[in-house]
């Protein structure tokens, strides 16, 4: 392979490696592919081929600098586990070899880094073979121990670039595995790496701080037990956040804080940094003394976070997410909980506060999985010797009580507009469910909401943990659903950067997808669920409901938009919307009518259509549950055909309309949600490709065979609820009603009353032909959206008509109810 294929062959490399914890057949392949690749032992002559090897392995491993190693560790943990009761071992004969190898290529490029032509180049390379050389330590730090003399002088580094730094970091956490499995390592080696990392600690920042302090703490504890040098260190920064206390007590004005903040920030870091390793309340620290160390610690860095300065809050929060992972037991005390809680909660505090929080609690859920992990791995070598597990589990009895303390808070960060704040919500929540610390059904709700999140990172985070509590749990998500949908509401609403716009219930690409379609097609394969959880949607359009029409239109959107599959799902949810057309509508008309009635005292003769009501509403108020059980109702036809005929209409009912304007914008509100059903309907009838008739003689009680044909959609038909998208835009509900406004509501109660009227198709009609009760509801119905006339009841396909045919008693859903 020559020099200039190597950057093809690294993508290649990348596209692959990244499928590794894919389906088993994808994994096989990976893990085939990369063992022949990389992990076959070498011909010790043959130096090219493991030249080339070394190359294409740290340059795969600089590419996904940005995204992450797991995949890498991954790969070589399913390999050596393969291998495990093998006798034969390729895999680790290969490792071997390569670790030999990159060690070699490390001194190479230090040697070579003095060229300042090639400078930057050797250096990118130089970290590439130091991080690969950390990931092979983090799977088998054994094949490291060799070695580990020969990293050492690493941590002397002279810093001026992020390279330096990053090499700085990883030997610091290469030694930090590979230091305790030393057989007698020599007293001045040791002497010098703690040398070496504390001169790192007090010199540099934050990320060096860190990686120096956690390899200290192995070296220290697992082997030199040096602990007066780790105490004398940590005094220094104690003592020096004790002063600055002093100080800013007695007057926080003071400049003297303002010139010492650097250090402030320093000291509140790698307290907490130090108290995250050891365990200063032991004996060999502080001696005889009974000074409570941790209450110390947390008393001082407490103070600290009521601080003005918000860098200053943020670093005594980091430093207290530290001591917490020593010691959990503290984030049971009453004034760190309404320290955490209330940052969470508080929608005004700032971004990082609310930030750090999340990630302190992250921070300390990996380290409880890392020692479970570690407690489990020891509990299966001396199995019969010590019951481990039992300690295993009172940690996670610990990790589960705190989760449960500050669980909702975390959930409702969920509703938060930057990206950031609910990223981090998520990761808590996951580590949670993954530890099994909580019941996951509290979570199903916020999951489904982050599932409608704009990034896909995110949502296909959330849409996994729905899918691993589906497998344990059969049932959670259906019974969460509804509230997942209402929840993903306020999430889209929280998120929606223009308040003004309403928020909508598809993704705006090219898809136009429904932002539940994950949640519809986890319910959708079992028919009861499914129809249930459709029948609960529907629901909320009810009058009674009294669900805020912005809701109703994103529930809507999603309704029009959710991956349908079979002919019985779109005509289950028509045959709904009729039932719910023939009783709202009636009670929608019905309050209409009252309001004009109560407020009608005027002095004067009422119009024929006026006197058409008050009929109605005495003569007729008799006859209506009579009616009602009839097996259609029979109504008088009302001829308005002509404009005049309607104008008529339209001034008689505004003669009768109340002073109070409460009434009218009441049915504009509530006969939203009609129109977005009316809309719907149509929509699905266009969609779909279905004919009235066929609409009309769907009956769910039909075995589901009969409708269990495939969808053939339509491209290009659009959900578009013109009406409500502009009541919810010109705010209706509370701006002042004008005369316009008013005529037009009015003309909108007459386009219902006529509907209402022709709801049910005549039993007199043949086929083929158009009844004018027919043409009266088609004229209503696109009176009321807006938009063009819908097609009439005639077949659209042979489907259709076989279909008709086959069910001969083709009576219309409503009227077999």
């Amino acid at each position: 392979i020559e020099q200039p294929t190597f950057p093809k062959i690294t993508e290649m490399c990348v596209k692959m490696i990244r499928r590794v914890n894919d389906e088993e057949g994808i994994k096989k392949l990976v893990n085939e592919t990369f063992q022949k690749l990389w992990f076959t032992p070498t011909l010790h002559h043959d130096k090219e081929a493991m030249t080339r090897k070394i190359l294409n392995i740290t340059d795969v491993v600089a590419a996904c600098r940005d995204t992450g190693y797991d995949w890498f560790e991954q790969l070589l943990q399913n390999l050596l586990k393969s291998e495990e009761d093998a006798s034969y071992k390729p895999v680790k004969k290969a490792c071997t070899q390569l670790v030999d190898n990159l060690v070699e290529h490390i001194l190479k490029y230090e040697e070579s880094l003095s060229d300042s032509d090639n400078k930057g180049v050797n250096s990118g390379r130089l970290v590439a073979c130091i991080t690969t050389l950390f990931l092979f330590s983090k799977i088998r730090p054994q094949l490291m121990v060799k070695h580990a003399m020969t990293m050492q002088p690493y941590l002397t580094t002279k810093c001026s670039t992020q390279n330096d730094f990053m090499v700085i970091c990883n030997v610091a956490k290469i030694l930090e595995l590979v230091v305790p499995l030393m057989e007698h390592p020599s007293e001045t080696f040791l002497a010098t790496i703690e040398e070496d990392l504390m001169k790192l600690i007090i010199k540099y920042g934050m990320t060096v701080v860190q990686h120096c302090v956690s390899c200290l703490g192995a070296v220290v504890n697992k082997v030199t037990q040096n602990y007066k040098f780790v105490w004398a260190c940590f005094n220094r920064y104690y003592g020096a956040l004790s002063k600055l206390k002093s100080q800013h007590q007695e007057d926080p004005n003071s400049t003297i804080l303002t010139a010492n903040k650097p250090a402030l920030l320093r000291s509140l870091f790698t307290v907490g940094a130090l108290c995250r390793h050891f365990d200063f309340d032991q004996e060999d620290f502080k001696g005889n003394s009974k000074v409570n160390i941790k209450d110390k610690v947390l008393e001082l860095l407490m103070y600290f976070t009521k601080h003005s300065d918000e860098e200053v809050q943020t670093k005594a929060i980091i430093g207290l997410g530290f001591a917490f992972i020593q010691h959990p037991s503290l984030m049971f005390e009453q004034e760190v909980k309404t320290l955490y809680n209330s940052i969470l909660s508080d929608k005004n505090c700032s971004v990082n506060l609310k930030i750090q929080v999340l990630k302190n609690l992250q921070t300390y859920l990996q380290e409880e999985d890392t020692r479970m992990q570690q407690a489990d791995r020891d509990w299966k070598k001396v199995a019969k010797q010590e019951d481990l597990k039992e300690m295993g589990d009172i940690s996670s009895g610990m990790s589960s009580s705190i989760m449960q303390l500050y669980l909702k808070q975390v959930l409702e960060a969920f509703f938060h507009n930057q990206s950031s704040v609910r990223h981090f919500a998520l990761n808590v929540i996951a580590l949670t469910l993954n530890q099994g610390l909580i019941h996951p059904v509290q979570c199903v709700p916020y999951l489904i909401a982050m599932g409608t999140d704009p990034e896909p990172s995110m949502r296909n985070k959330a849409d996994q943990q729905l899918v691993e509590i589906d497998k344990k749990y059969a049932g959670f998500i259906h019974m969460k659903a509804v509230a997942g949908m209402k929840m993903s509401y306020q999430v889209q609403q929280a998120i929606n950067t223009c308040p003004k716009d309403p928020v909508r219930g598809f993704r705006h690409d090219e898809s136009s997808s429904a932002l539940c379609s994950h949640l519809y097609s986890m319910i959708r394969g079992n028919r009861q669920h499914r129809r249930a959880f459709l029948i609960s949607l529907l629901n909320l359009f009810d009058d009674t409901a009294k669900t805020e029409v912005n809701m109703l239109l994103y529930i809507a959107d999603n309704l029009a938009c959710f991956p349908y599959q079979t002919q019985e799902e779109p005509l289950f949810i028509m045959h709904h919307i009729d039932i719910t057309l023939s009783v709202s509508g009636s009670n929608l008309l019905q309050s209409f009518k009252e309001s004009m009635v109560k407020d009608k005292k005027k002095e004067r003769k009422p119009s024929s259509d006026e006197e058409t009501e008050s009929d109605s509403n005495s003569g007729s108020e008799s006859k209506s549950e009579e009616e009602a059980s009839k097996p259609r109702r029979l109504r008088k036809r009302v001829n308005s055909d002509s404009d005049s005929d309607e104008e008529n209409d339209i001034n008689a009912v505004m003669k009768c309309l109340p002073e109070n304007s409460a009434p009218l914008i009441e049915f504009a509100n509530v006969s939203q949600g009609i129109l977005l059903l009316l809309m719907l309907k149509q929509h699905l009838k266009n969609l779909c490709g279905f004919s009235d008739s066929k609409i009309q003689k769907y009956s769910p009680s039909e075995s589901a065979k009969v409708y269990d044909k495939a969808i053939n959609r339509k491209t290009g038909v659009h959900f578009h609820p013109k009406q409500t998208l502009d009541f919810l835009r010109s705010d209706m509900a509370n701006s002042k009603i004008t005369e316009e406004v008013k005529r037009s509501i009015v003309k909108q109660y007459l386009d219902f009353k006529l509907l209402m009227e022709h709801l049910d198709p005549d039993e007199e009609e043949e086929d083929g032909e158009v009844s004018a009760s027919t043409n009266a509801r088609n004229k209503a119905i696109t009176s009321l959206l807006g938009g063009g006339s819908p097609k009439n009841n005639a077949a659209e396909t042979e489907d259709d008509e076989c279909d008709g045919e086959d069910r001969g008693g083709g009576s219309s859903g409503v009227r077999r109810r």
